[in-house]
């Protein structure tokens, strides 16, 4: 099964392709009961196997380990994984792509920050001299075989934003995003300057961009959206819920009902990741 070109695919079909932020194999579980694609968000990603903020702790052989184990369990999602700057290296980000696309990835996010990185969605980024993105950009294009590269810059001046998306839309990059864009109006400029090229947009709570739906970003010409954090922050909410509720319980567990999760429901969802349970597919699908 070719991954990158069913992305590919559903990245040109009309309207605009939703990909899931998940953080663990479980998240990955749940949200698979309800969208064909999946993020590799690199917010979830820092929290769940760190506990720590996405400031560049994340070590690449655990994000291919990651996408491994995803893959086996979902043969047939979309997986788009976010590599942030490349793990900094040039050579180390061609190294890592090839091990993605090898483990079952169908794209990758690479980004233009310079260290120390944040989350595109808060102050403080700095990005490197256009040039050097750009040659690291065509050193992963040239190490990818299939694989769909999404050119990411988190420029935050007007004028320099437009500059890098025009110049990411002349490379051959599949997509472009510029991350932490702040209004409709932007999209707008954005769509004008990089022509014909797919757009990517990321929403996350609490962040830069406005919330938008799925037929608003469509008319917008956006072709992909992603969600980097609804499974982590909904997560979070819940169990501080539960736990805050047991505690005033005196620790007396609530009633299962039909409508709560308990033991069989749990293993239910988990035995569908069983390889032997998946359907057999083309090998050439």
């Amino acid at each position: 099964m070719n991954h990158p070109n069913r992305l590919r695919t559903a990245i040109h079909n009309d309207g605009t392709t939703p990909l899931i932020g998940i953080f663990d194999m479980f998240s990955a579980s749940v949200a698979a009961q309800h969208y064909d694609g999946m993020f590799v968000s690199g917010f979830g990603f820092a929290a769940s196997h760190y506990g720590l903020p996405d400031i560049g702790f994340i070590a690449w052989p655990d994000i291919v380990a990651f996408v491994q184990r995803l893959r086996l369990a979902f043969p047939q999602q979309h997986l788009l994984v976010d590599i942030d700057d490349g793990y900094v290296d040039p050579e180390t980000a061609c190294h890592v792509v090839q091990q993605l696309e090898h483990g079952g990835a169908s794209g990758i996010i690479l980004e233009d920050q310079q260290r120390p990185r944040r989350c595109g969605h808060v102050d403080g980024k700095q990005v490197l001299p256009l040039d050097a993105y750009l040659e690291k950009l065509d050193m992963v294009l040239k190490a990818r075989r299939d694989l769909v590269v999404v050119a990411r810059t988190d420029a935050t001046e007007e004028e320099e934003i437009l500059r890098r998306a025009k110049a990411l839309a002349a490379t051959d990059a599949d997509v472009i995003l510029v991350d932490g864009v702040r209004s409709i109006d932007w999209i707008h400029k954005v769509r004008r300057v990089i022509g014909d090229k797919p757009l990517l947009f990321n929403q996350i709570a609490g962040g830069k961009s406005p919330r938008l739906s799925l037929t608003e970003l469509q008319e917008l010409g956006v072709d992909v959206a992603i969600y980097s954090t609804p499974c982590l922050f909904a997560a979070q909410s819940a169990i501080d819920s539960a736990l805050s509720d047991l505690k005033a319980a005196d620790g007396r567990l609530p009633e299962h009902t039909p409508a709560s999760v308990g033991v069989a429901e749990c293993l239910t969802l988990l035995e569908g990741n069983i390889s032997r349970h998946h359907d057999r597919v083309p090998a050439d699908a």
